[in-house]
């Protein structure tokens, strides 16, 4: 298994903030026996909390044969994390999109794992011609039945209703327990014990869960404006953006599905796959789904079986 080996391309911004990528490519020897010239380009997108470091494994591998990008998400890694921003899956989408436009001009592959995946599908949807195909790794996201909420009904109910929001706004609550309970919670979450912890809950086989992993996670929380990050990211409480059917509809390239199918992480996961699946297949592109033993994060989990995978269906 091949270790990370990618080079820091050159300051690139996206609304005014830096954001940091890498990107690696196949050796002009390689490039001619294989389809690296004239074959898409692939931009890996990592999920919440992580960052390019997260690819480790991929971009080697991938970069023998293709012209392979990774960035970090304004927010995440190495990129800034700017407090005024609405974070969510709008604002990752553009990002995506503005980095194949402007950095990488060819038609590109994009690989995206949990909210990555959503930035992937949402990205691939928007660019049309220039998106040579999606894949999702455990993707995160919603449909639009699971948008819907149901007003109250008589005025006892609309009474606890306004009560409540009432309640939710209060400034006590709002201005000092939420930031507190926050601040705790983000405290606690970035203690390299408790990364390791829930890293070993998420994987199914802890092998990879290493010391380097460990750290890329914990590195970029201690960065300013971390915090106000993962504030926002909370009192968020979803992606936002179009919801994963609407997606697919619009989506006009090949799409390849990639499941961690013990993933312990996505609430009611194999109804999620089941969804996934069936809006997937209603949609007029080509759609391929490979089941593996593995949690939510497979391309780090098994690397090898993630990266035959995707070079098969790449090939294709």
């Amino acid at each position: 298994m091949s270790a990370f080996s990618a080079s820091p391309n050159a300051t690139w911004s996206y609304l005014g903030h830096e954001v940091y990528s890498v990107s690696s490519s196949p050796t002009k020897a390689a490039s001619q026996v294989h389809c690296g010239a004239d074959g898409p380009a692939v931009l890996l997108v990592h999920g919440f909390g992580a960052s390019t470091d997260h690819w480790r494994y991929n971009i080697p591998v991938l970069a023998q044969t293709y012209e392979v990008h990774a960035l970090d998400l304004l927010g995440f890694g190495r990129s800034a994390k700017p407090p005024e921003l609405e974070y969510g899956g709008e604002l990752w989408k553009e990002q995506v999109v503005a980095y194949v436009k402007e950095r990488i001009k060819r038609p590109t592959v994009i690989v995206g794992n949990s909210l990555g995946g959503y930035a992937a599908l949402a990205a691939g949807a928007a660019l049309e011609s220039d998106s040579a195909g999606v894949v999702l790794l455990n993707a995160a996201g919603y449909f639009s039945d699971e948008k819907y909420v149901s007003k109250p009904k008589n005025v006892s109910s609309k009474l606890r209703q306004m009560i409540g929001l009432g309640l939710s706004r209060d400034l006590l609550v709002k201005w000092l327990f939420y930031p507190l309970i926050q601040r705790l919670i983000f405290e606690n979450l970035r203690r390299p014990g408790v990364i390791r912890s829930t890293l070993q809950q998420v994987y199914i086989d802890p092998t990879n869960v290493d010391d380097y992993l460990i750290e890329s996670i914990r590195r970029p929380s201690l960065d300013p404006g971390a915090f106000q990050v993962f504030q926002k990211v909370f009192q968020a409480r979803g992606l936002k953006g179009k919801p994963i059917d609407e997606l697919f509809q619009d989506l006009q390239s090949p799409l390849l599905l990639l499941w961690g199918d013990s993933d312990p992480w996505l609430r009611n996961a194999k109804a999620k796959q089941d969804k996934f699946r069936f809006f997937a297949r209603e949609a007029s592109v080509d759609v391929k789904e490979v089941l593996l033993n593995a949690g939510h994060c497979p391309h780090d989990e098994i690397p090898d079986q993630v990266n035959q995978e995707m070079l098969a269906w790449l090939k294709g």
